[in-house]
């Protein structure tokens, strides 16, 4: 709270304020998103043949396992490497998450246009539907090595997210719509990258 007060103190706005606050966690959690994606992205590409390991020792889960961490350490991948770097960043968001939802200044706090007051919904709806279709396309750019069964269920989280924000204080969703585009603009670059 105490850098979004010092955001606001120079702004003079806290919806800018929320969204300075956004791109400043954004750029210090950069190189670990970074990082995380590009494992991803490795992940993605070495799916033809963890499936045809799969379908050569899918009876023995034990030989399976072995050839599995034998194939990741030749190929110098780590599973985990796309998770690691996001559990480490929920702690932050969860935190910036709670100062959002029961701050009181931003109680009456105008943003702009038509959200005059960021500690209430949105009330014609349009940032969580914004903010649900950016989720939406992070997704599609989202590098997976899930089965189409679990890739369908996960296409379903930006409708449940949608919902969710529907009666999300204005600011909350503000914070979560920037944080989306800035990853949707990160991963634009990362896949820009030559491998």
């Amino acid at each position: 709270m105490v850098v979004l007060k010092f955001f606001y103190n120079y702004l003079g706005n806290y919806g800018f304020a929320i969204i300075l606050l956004t791109v400043c966690i954004k750029l210090i959690f950069w190189p670990l998103t970074q990082k995380s994606y590009k494992s991803m992205k490795g992940m993605q590409k070495l799916q033809p043949e963890m499936k045809k390991l799969r379908e050569k020792y899918g009876s023995d889960k034990q030989k399976l396992n072995q050839e599995m961490m034998s194939f990741y350490k030749e190929n110098k991948v780590n599973p985990m490497g796309g998770c690691l770097p996001m559990i480490i960043q929920i702690p932050v968001f969860f935190a910036l998450y709670r100062v959002l939802l029961g701050s009181i200044e931003l109680r009456h706090a105008p943003f702009m246009l038509w959200i005059t007051d960021l500690s209430a919904k949105d009330p014609y709806y349009v940032t969580p539907l914004i903010m649900g279709v950016t989720m939406f396309l992070q997704q599609k750019m989202t590098p997976t090595n899930m089965d189409p069964t679990q890739e369908k269920i996960m296409l379903m989280m930006p409708v449940v997210f949608t919902f969710m924000f529907l009666n999300f204080p204005a600011g909350l969703v503000l914070y979560w719509l920037t944080n989306n585009l800035l990853t949707i603009l990160q991963q634009y670059l990362i896949r820009r990258q030559p491998d």
